[in-house]
């Protein structure tokens, strides 16, 4: 049962009054003579919330609980919600407008345990988390407490108004079970909208959400890692996706989750949401993608330390997002550390939200398949991203080292959309399979010979910015091949340095504009 000396005096003194009637079993008054304060209209949400508590069967409390609770919802004007943020301003070589985050220092906590949590107990566990959420939601704003500890969770959805705090010590570790992320949401897979096994963690259509403190999330993989094998079931379920994006089937009809799909959902997505933080977590394994911003405005992922080696591990991802800051992480991936990307071919031309002011900077990598990507799902055009102070050294990282370029930009003919104003300076690495800049422009892997091009459309890019580097050992310093018909515009090599270049140091095809001086 929720604690309710933590919550606001006078929501405790209601509960203690119900609870003296019930002790007494005597009947409650008639709703008018309940004091009701309309500034705190939570308190009906609590009083409901604590119904779902109490109801693993019906009961004489729930009972009374309800004659409170039900005539207050009439009187409930509003929800007071999160009033305190935080502005963060970020230099950088473009206009980059401050981000709003969200100030969670004076809401109240909701501890998991006081909601039914049990260590080893998957199904309380679950059901707590939910129950936090909604309690610390319905107050108006709260922090939801995973204390120290390892605890057994399935899908965690989040709410506006609620961080979800891991204190040092605590542990979510996440089920391997498909069944244990449905029913399906609308969610995306390499950039095509669907509906699909839920992410790990989620949250869609919210705001002021944050996920902080210096706990770890981590995934079982017993199955998602059989499923990190791409059969002929899997990629004619991705071939099926592809028609119907392409063909304008309503998202709500574009179901993944039959059959021997397979399709992995992300760790931790954001979905249409704004004022995102997450900090100081640490994140361990994932099915997919691991943190993945999607439609989303101000984002800060600050100070986390990522380990997915699987496939499709990519560290961020944001997808069709503006204003996002990442800064202070650790990426072990077996994916690109950061992949900016803006959706798909039609879905994102439907869509039409570009990917716009993003900084990464003071982050460490110790693997990974590209420190920056840009694409290949980047549809719906990416704009102003600027790399500074980051570093590739790959010390203790388990894996075999995987990095192949430090700035990579890749498209081909059916994506469309556009990339511009790209920075990226102050980088070092010790060495690395490809170069410092690397720009592709006909990368369809095997969708080739899989799918058909529906629509032609070509990719500008124009302005990529690279200046002090220094890199140990690499196969070149700038790889770029364009499209005769479609020539890559404005690009700058400032103080570049590597010591041990194993190919030829530039090479540049359809290129308008290209000034060397590294």
């Amino acid at each position: 049962m929720y604690n309710h000396s933590r919550s606001n005096p006078r929501i405790a003194e209601a509960f203690a009054s119900i609870n003296r009637l019930i002790d007494a079993e005597v009947t409650p008054p008639p709703s008018r003579n309940l004091p009701y304060h309309p500034e705190e209209c939570q308190l009906d949400r609590l009083l409901t919330l604590e119904m779902n508590l109490t109801s693993h069967s019906v009961s004489r409390r729930t009972v009374l609980f309800a004659g409170f609770a039900v005539p207050l919802l009439a009187g409930c004007q509003h929800l007071p919600r999160l009033s305190s943020q935080k502005q963060v301003r970020v230099d950088a070589p473009f206009d980059m407008p401050s981000i709003s985050l969200p100030d969670f220092a004076a809401s109240p906590r909701f501890v998991i345990t006081d909601f039914g949590a049990v260590p080893n107990d998957q199904q309380k566990t679950s059901a707590a988390i939910a129950h936090a959420i909604a309690a610390a939601n319905a107050a108006g704003s709260g922090v939801v407490v995973v204390p120290e500890g390892e605890w057994l969770t399935g899908k965690v959805h989040l709410k506006s108004n609620v961080n979800l705090h891991l204190e040092k010590g605590a542990t979510l570790l996440f089920s391997e079970r498909p069944g244990d992320y449905l029913p399906a949401v609308m969610t995306t897979w390499e950039g095509l909208e669907c509906y699909n096994y839920s992410p790990l963690v989620y949250a869609f259509e919210c705001e002021n959400v944050a996920i902080t403190g210096q706990g770890t999330l981590r995934a079982k993989l017993d199955v998602w890692r059989i499923w990190y094998a791409r059969p002929k079931a899997h990629m004619d379920a991705l071939v099926a996706l592809y028609h119907m994006a392409a063909k304008d089937v309503p998202v709500s009809e574009r179901q993944m989750t039959t059959g021997d799909a397979n399709l992995r959902p992300q760790f931790i997505q954001f979905n249409r949401c704004r004022n995102v933080l997450v900090e100081d977590i640490s994140i361990i394994d994932s099915p997919f993608w691991v943190l993945h911003p999607y439609l989303c405005r101000d984002v800060v992922i600050r100070r986390v330390k990522i380990k997915a080696h699987g496939h499709n591990n990519d560290g961020v991802d944001p997808e069709m997002s503006q204003n996002v800051l990442i800064e202070e992480c650790v990426f072990d991936q077996g994916d690109d550390a950061v992949s900016v990307k803006s959706g798909r071919d039609r879905d994102a031309w439907r869509i039409g939200v570009p990917s716009r002011n993003i900084v990464m900077r003071n982050c460490r990598i110790k693997n990974g398949h590209q420190l920056m990507a840009i694409g290949s799902e980047l549809s719906g055009g990416v704009e102003n991203v600027f790399v500074d102070n980051c570093h590739f050294d790959h010390a203790g990282s388990t894996a075999r080292s995987s990095i192949n370029n430090i700035l990579y930009v890749k498209t081909n003919e059916r994506r469309g959309g556009f990339v511009r104003n790209i920075h990226l300076s102050n980088v070092s690495a010790t060495q690395i399979a490809g170069g410092v800049l690397s720009v592709e422009t006909d990368v369809l892997y095997q969708w080739r010979t899989l799918v058909p091009t529906y629509e032609r459309r070509l990719t500008p890019i124009e302005g990529l910015h690279v200046s002090n580097v220094t890199v140990g050992d690499a196969k070149f310093i700038c790889y770029i091949k364009a499209e005769a018909e479609m020539a890559v515009k404005n690009v700058s090599l400032r103080d570049i340095k590597v010591k041990t270049e194993r190919g030829t140091p530039v090479f540049t095809e359809n290129v308008q504009g290209f000034v060397n001086e590294a």
